[in-house]
């Protein structure tokens, strides 16, 4: 598997682990790789009760690899993602209007085979 699409199949593996995770807790996912003018956006859900609407951004790395899940989720980034979300939610009317929008973040690390070592959810990260 070239880097490219090794690269997209960690990413891949991260985000269904990531979706897992939020299943497990409640939620609902309302789109995955929800493709905007600005970029793609990981995981959006809905919390259990319909409250509040979640745009999760979902980082995996391999363990081993030099530095954390966290490296590439700088303000530049943070930014990106609002601005994406922004246009999901302009563009999808059947969503509930008085729901609380909020962005999490959730750094997957794998094993050279793609098992899971550590999950970490941060709510409300940015």
């Amino acid at each position: 598997m070239g880097g490219d699409a090794a690269a997209k199949e960690l990413g891949r593996r991260g985000e269904d682990l990531a979706a897992a995770h939020f299943e497990r807790l409640g939620y609902r996912v309302l789109a995955r790789n929800a493709r905007t003018r600005r970029g793609e956006l990981d995981l959006v859900l809905a919390t259990e009760d319909g409250g509040a609407i979640v745009f999760a951004e979902v980082k995996t790395r391999r363990l081993g690899t030099a530095g954390d899940p966290w490296e590439k989720l700088d303000v530049a980034k943070c930014r990106q993602v609002r601005r994406m979300a922004i246009e999901w939610l302009l563009r999808n009317d059947d969503r509930p209007w008085w729901a609380d929008v909020r962005f999490d973040a959730i750094g997957i690390t794998l094993t050279a085979t793609g098992d899971l070592v550590r999950l970490d959810h941060l709510e409300a990260a940015f």
